[in-house]
């Protein structure tokens, strides 16, 4: 990742952080969930995707998996979602695998902007039962990855740019 890659996502992020600093004062923060923790296991469950198939956790067993929490609404994730289409491209035959959860109103606001924009990333709406199986942390968009190994190598939340969803591929 090139320092100024780097040094634009940090500058957006404290922007962000400093814009939430009077709702997280009012306790509106109250049941943020945090990333979870570099090297902590992250279990999964099977979880029925967009497009009418399944995400069978075993689809990822021995391999590294992105997740990647995003809405139709959200401006961010309206630029790393194009990056996340390009990496998943390029490296879904090298191993790697992507599991996209929307945060939308309704599977049918989320389906329709994934065939709208061409996105073909396995992708799940975040019922309150998916909910429950994957906590959205705090932020979006949240990309975390799991490792080969089942343990979170990298956790990262507000907007990636090119160069840094890229380098996801250092992963697989």
């Amino acid at each position: 990742m090139n320092r100024f890659a780097f040094t634009r996502r940090r500058w957006l992020q404290a922007s962000a952080a400093a814009a939430a600093l009077p709702a997280r004062w009012a306790g509106a923060q109250k049941n943020a969930v945090p990333l979870p923790a570099l090297g902590a296991p992250y279990p999964l469950a099977a979880v029925p995707l967009l497009d009418g198939g399944r995400f069978d956790p075993a689809q990822a067993d021995g391999r590294a998996l992105v997740l990647y929490w995003w809405a139709s609404w959200c401006p961010f994730c309206a630029q790393q979602s194009p990056e996340m289409q390009k990496l998943w491209a390029a490296h879904k035959d090298r191993g790697l695998r992507m599991l996209a959860l929307s945060i939308d109103k309704s599977a049918e606001d989320a389906a329709r902007y994934l065939r709208q924009k061409g996105y073909t990333f396995p992708a799940v709406w975040t019922s309150p039962d998916v909910a429950r199986t994957f906590p959205k942390p705090d932020g979006l968009p949240v990309t975390v990855v799991r490792g080969k190994d089942g343990r979170v190598v990298q956790a990262e939340k507000g907007q990636l740019f090119a160069e840094d969803v890229a380098d996801l591929a250092r992963w697989a």
